[in-house]
């Protein structure tokens, strides 16, 4: 065997190494940032170069965007920009030995980040349609090629990209499904959320707000990164159960009667029976807010009466958010409270209506989260 073949036989091992090692953790991947970290990781190593990233097509703004790119940030270039841009718009890999020598050359992405590209590879990435939906792009060759070439990448190293993004293709277009559904969940909740709100005269603002505020509060409570975003998702969904309350009630300019007061209590019941059946996590965590957000740390709340740590957590955040936004907002039965009554009502109802820890978060942080009715 000569001394290139075993050359040869040695870099075939080492592509089989870490085709063996990433390609399980792809397969098993669904988060999207996550998925383009090992994917670029994978790519700089398959082909030895100095960064690699994996470009993704923003159909609604009509631009490329990478995540992931080492060393640098989230970049955004127009569709038809550059070597990617070519690749998208034909279909066709790239293999640039001095990039600005070539006229396709898009240099804004350098000027951003004050980086020298010189030689390039992209690969398409193709969906099951075979429309591309991405491209794989590996910058600056390190060390030598097969040919002895340094700094520069070869055929080898172009079938070798185009290899892994075959095997990645399928796990991308899943992601990008995933996160689709995800948004279309986001905004089926909002939308849902905002139907308690037409219902009651009030606008779409009141769940924003509440939403923005609850999650405030989790931040500062330092709650888990994946537990804020829940709430903030959540939240919107509080008052869903109005939408079964009769007009005459849930729009009465007055005071209720003890009958009214009654029924206008149930919708915290309607709402969580609406939504705690869901096969979907987070619309069954939304039924406990819907639930538990008039409750009252004392126990004196409903619609069960209970007190204390029983109170689930983003029930107790949810109803400081909701009172916080009733008594700073217009309604149809009473004009915003001034901000100083507001903030007195909260410190009388420490240990009362509300959990002390969560009243003390509020207080330490009150010009930031208040700044949402100062505007």
């Amino acid at each position: 065997m000569t001394g290139l073949d075993e050359k040869e036989v040695v870099e075939s091992q080492r592509i089989l190494e870490l085709l063996f090692a990433y390609m399980p953790k792809i397969a098993a991947e669904r988060k999207m940032d996550s998925l383009l970290v090992l994917m670029a990781d994978l790519g700089r190593s398959i082909v030895m170069a100095d960064r690699c990233s994996l470009w993704l097509v923003d159909e609604d703004s009509g631009e490329l965007w990478t995540k992931v790119a080492h060393g640098v940030s989230e970049l955004r270039i127009p569709y038809n920009a550059g070597f990617v841009g070519y690749s998208v718009r034909t279909g066709e890999p790239l293999l640039i030995k001095d990039a600005y020598q070539d006229p396709r050359f898009d240099r804004r992405s350098d000027e951003k980040t004050h980086y020298r590209t010189t030689s390039v590879l992209t690969v398409p990435l193709m969906d099951s349609a075979g429309g591309v939906m991405g491209v794989y792009q590996a910058i600056n060759k390190q060390g030598e090629n097969e040919l002895g070439e340094t700094g520069v990448f070869s055929i080898q190293d172009l079938e070798r990209l185009s290899l892994t993004a075959v095997y990645s293709a399928k796990t991308v277009e899943s992601a990008m499904l995933n996160m689709e559904l995800e948004a279309t969940q986001r905004e089926i909740i909002h939308i849902l959320g905002e139907v308690s709100e037409y219902r009651s005269q009030e606008t779409g603002d009141h769940i924003q707000r509440v939403a923005e505020i609850s999650c405030m509060l989790a931040k500062f409570l330092e709650l888990p990164e994946n537990e804020v975003e829940r709430i903030r998702l959540a939240t919107p969904m509080h008052d869903l159960g109005k939408v079964g309350i009769p007009d005459a009630i849930l729009n009465k300019p007055g005071r209720f009667t003890d009958d009214e007061y009654t029924i206008m209590k149930t919708h915290s019941e309607i709402g969580y029976n609406m939504l705690h059946n869901s096969k979907r996590k987070l619309l069954r965590f939304a039924a406990e807010i819907a639930r538990s957000h008039h409750e009252r740390w004392d126990g004196r709340g409903y619609p069960k009466g209970l007190a204390g740590e029983e109170i689930p957590l983003a029930g107790r955040i949810c109803s400081i958010a909701d009172v916080l936004d009733a008594l700073s907002s217009p309604r149809c039965y009473k004009q915003p409270w001034p901000e100083e009554k507001v903030k007195d009502e909260f410190l009388k109802q420490r240990g009362g209506q509300f959990q002390p820890e969560l009243v003390d978060v509020l207080m330490e942080h009150w010009d930031e989260i208040y700044s949402h009715y100062r505007r």
